[in-house]
């Protein structure tokens, strides 16, 4: 399938911190997007819910349980409920009262800090579409200027689509956990520019593929430098790590 009429407009470095830096704080926090640049990140990824009323917020799971005071679905709470939770505390009691970020204060933080961003967009069941849209209305209206443009991704197809029909200037990425059969078709459907997934399943022959084929791969999560040499030695654009700071001498500063 020929991909010779992309336009290729993204640059992202070779080492993003995932979830901001959250090997070394609470994930999805502002004080993790700031460890991460502390710690020589240029990029974070994040990953973004709504709330009941629709505001996009920092959250990976669907339910509040894991990492925040609250518990049930997030897709449950109002904004105003969910801005008194601590996301703090159940990572270490240094992070006691760290709260859940909107994402209009995450790229204030951003805008501050110089990092770039993937943003992954994390629907609850059923709000797949509004998410995607809900993201991509909020970077159009408030990403910063002086910022690169940001790439979106998901697992959910979806999400990605409402995405590309609302604001197609932002790139996106396919995210999977093995490569499927038809990861190609997908990737063409929804005009992305690259393929976010597990670096376990990854060998030189199968980047090497994706590659030809006229799509960068991104990988996650890569805390072992060891193995993060060897998957940009063999191709990969950038790896995702919960340990940026592990990673600063495989690349040039």
């Amino acid at each position: 399938m020929s991909t010779d009429n992309k336009t290729f407009r993204l640059t992202a470095p070779a080492i993003i911190g995932h979830r901001g830096a959250c090997g070394h704080a609470p994930e999805n926090t502002l004080a993790s997007i700031r460890k991460a640049s502390e710690l020589g990140a240029r990029w974070v990824e994040f990953d973004v819910h709504l709330s009941k009323d629709g505001v996009p917020i920092l959250l990976h799971d669907d339910s509040l349980d894991r990492t925040t005071s609250g518990r049930g679905p997030v897709d449950e709470w109002a904004w105003k409920d969910l801005q008194r939770l601590d996301a703090g505390s159940w990572y270490a009691t240094a992070f006691a009262g760290e709260r859940l970020p909107d994402l209009g204060s995450v790229f204030a933080l951003l805008g501050e800090l110089g990092l770039g961003a993937n943003i992954e967009i994390k629907p609850s069941p059923m709000r797949e579409e509004e998410t995607g849209r809900a993201v991509v209305e909020m970077l159009r209206a408030e990403w910063p200027d002086d910022l690169p443009p940001p790439l979106l991704s998901s697992f959910q197809f979806d999400s990605l689509r409402a995405a590309q029909l609302a604001a197609p200037e932002f790139d996106r990425a396919l995210l999977v956990t093995g490569i499927p059969e038809d990861w190609e078709s997908q990737l063409w459907a929804l005009e992305c520019v690259a393929l976010h997934c597990a670096h376990t399943p990854l060998t030189p022959a199968r980047i090497g593929e994706i590659i030809s084929s006229g799509y960068a791969v991104r990988c996650y999560t890569v805390n072992d430098p060891e193995r993060a040499a060897d998957l940009l030695h063999w191709g990969v654009a950038s790896i995702i790590t919960d340990f940026p700071d592990r990673m600063n001498s495989l690349v040039a500063a």
